[in-house]
């Protein structure tokens, strides 16, 4: 049998190696977000969620804290990378930077209300 070759050429990416077959968290997630809850009392704790009793400006908050969080994962990964790979990195800090700037604009309105 011969070893697998990856023909890819820089500019695809191999969505094989991110395949969330096998990985318990990528299921939780997927699950989190694609399966329909029934009703809230009847669905079991999720890994993840989301406090109901926060403000929609403190909710704003942790989201602009977590997007600065992203960034800068995203933005020291980029560093080690070369060619398209690091091209693609840094316009994942692009779009973040951009979501932050509208999370950014969204507060506005709790400062000057």
């Amino acid at each position: 049998m011969n070893p697998p070759t990856n023909d890819l050429s820089d500019m695809q990416i191999d969505t094989t190696l991110t395949s969330p077959q096998g990985s318990a968290a990528a299921q939780r997630a997927l699950d989190y977000y694609l399966k329909p809850a029934i009703s809230e009392e009847v669905t079991e704790p999720r890994f993840f969620d989301v406090n109901r009793n926060i403000s929609g400006e403190e909710a704003l908050v942790h989201a602009l804290d977590l997007l600065r969080c992203a960034a800068a994962t995203a933005s020291e990964s980029a560093n080690h990378l070369q060619g398209a790979n690091r091209d693609l990195a840094f316009s994942t800090v692009h779009m973040i930077d951009m979501a932050k700037a509208m999370v950014d604009r969204s507060l506005e309105k709790y400062e000057n209300g």
